[in-house]
């Protein structure tokens, strides 16, 4: 196995990988490695024939953040397309976490688990009658008193690429979305 170091620019993000590590993990990350870069060496970044990386997606950007200007790769050649999903899979198991959404639509749900990696199904209709129940909110109101709640929200199939988009877009700056959604329904309310 042969380790090069590379100018950062060179290695690209695989837009493909579904692992994230957000908010106070990514900072531990970021501080790690610049506590111990020696460890990227030891633990070099996993790119194929194009440099597009299949291990190591957090770590670049983090690499990135810390201010770094070049990093060890591994190169990983002569994969196929399949072997390379089953590699960023495999590589991902055990840390980060999981962009469901990205796995529900983009990846085949049967070759996840056979990769050790289960997803759950989600039926395709929902009864959102249940929610309506005022007890049922008393109820959850009182177990989750200060803890954050979810609440879901409809969208057309032809918007939900670009609402999940935008969402996840937000997310990564640390904005809290639920209070611009509020802001925005309140404004139009008031409009009535």
């Amino acid at each position: 196995m042969k380790v090069d170091k590379v100018k950062i620019s060179e290695v690209k993000t695989n837009p493909k990988n579904p692992r994230l590590i957000k908010d106070d993990k990514f900072r531990k990350l970021v501080k790690s490695i610049q506590e111990f870069p020696q460890m990227l060496e030891l633990r070099p970044i996993v790119v194929d024939e194009n440099n597009i990386v299949l291990g190591g997606n957090m770590r670049l950007k983090a690499c990135k953040e810390a201010g770094m200007k070049e990093v060890y790769i591994v190169r990983a050649e002569n994969l196929t397309e399949l072997q390379k999903d089953e590699f960023i899979v495999k590589d991902n198991v055990g840390f980060g976490e999981w962009d469901w959404d990205m796995l529900a639509n983009e990846w085949d749900a049967e070759l996840l688990n056979d990769w050790g990696l289960f997803v759950p199904e989600m039926p395709t209709e929902v009864d959102y009658s249940i929610l309506d129940d005022e007890d049922l909110d008393n109820e959850l109101s009182d177990m989750a008193d200060g803890v954050k709640k979810a609440i879901q929200i409809e969208f057309e199939a032809e918007h939900y690429e670009e609402a999940s988009e935008l969402v996840k877009f937000w997310r990564e700056r640390q904005a809290y979305v639920g209070g611009m959604i509020m802001e925005y329904l309140k404004a139009e309310r008031d409009k009535l």
